[in-house]
C-alpha cells in the first residue's frame, strides 16, 4: 500500500461525509464537517495543506481555488459515495493504504489479542486473531464481517479506478 509520508489529506465539503468516510477506509486523512461555511472550509485546507473535495460549483470561483494555491476537485454530487470514491481515486491516482477509522480518520494500531480480552465482544475475541485500536478516538476494531465487506467493495473500487 503507499508510503504514509506522501499521502494526500482531504477536507471533504458539507455534502461529502460519505465520501470522507470511505476516503479514511481507502487509508487516506479526510476531514468533514457538517455545515461547515466555505469560507471556512477554504482558510483550514490552506493552512492545513489539504485538498478539498467538492461538489458544490460556487465554491470553485473563489481566487484561491482557481489560482490554484488551495488544491481542489470537482465531485460529481449525483454520484453514490462509492462511485465518489472510484472517481477520486481514478482522478488523483491513488492508492489503496492501510485503513483509517472511518469514524474519525484517526490511525490504527494493532493491539497484542491477550489486551483486548474482556473489551472485545465474546464472539469476536473467539474469532479474530487481530484487533486494532483508533490513536484517536480510542475504538477498538478487529476484521469480523464488517470489515471484510468493506475490504471486498474498496478493492472493487479500486479495480474499477484502475480503467481508462
Amino acid at each position: 500500500m503507499g508510503d504514509e509520508t506522501d499521502s494526500p489529506r482531504f477536507f471533504c465539503d458539507a455534502m461529502l461525509g460519505g465520501l470522507a468516510r470511505w476516503l479514511r477506509a481507502a487509508g487516506y486523512d479526510a476531514l468533514y464537517e457538517y455545515g461547515i461555511d466555505d469560507g471556512e472550509l477554504v482558510r483550514r485546507a490552506a493552512a492545513e495543506g489539504r485538498t478539498i473535495l467538492s461538489c458544490d460549483g460556487p465554491l470553485f470561483e473563489r481566487n484561491v481555488i482557481r489560482s490554484g494555491q488551495v488544491r481542489s476537485l470537482y465531485v460529481p454530487q449525483q454520484s453514490a459515495k462509492h462511485d465518489q470514491l472510484a472517481f477520486v481515486l481514478r482522478e488523483l491516482k491513488l492508492p489503496l493504504r492501510s485503513s483509517r477509522c472511518m469514524a474519525c480518520g484517526g490511525e490504527l494500531a494493532e493491539l497484542p489479542r491477550h489486551a483486548v480480552l474482556g473489551e472485545a465482544p465474546p464472539l469476536a475475541f473467539r474469532h479474530c486473531e487481530r484487533f486494532w485500536r483508533c490513536a484517536r478516538c480510542g475504538k477498538l476494531l478487529w476484521r469480523g464481517t464488517h470489515w471484510q465487506k468493506i475490504t471486498r467493495r474498496l478493492a472493487e473500487l479500486a479495480l474499477s479506478a484502475g480503467e481508462d
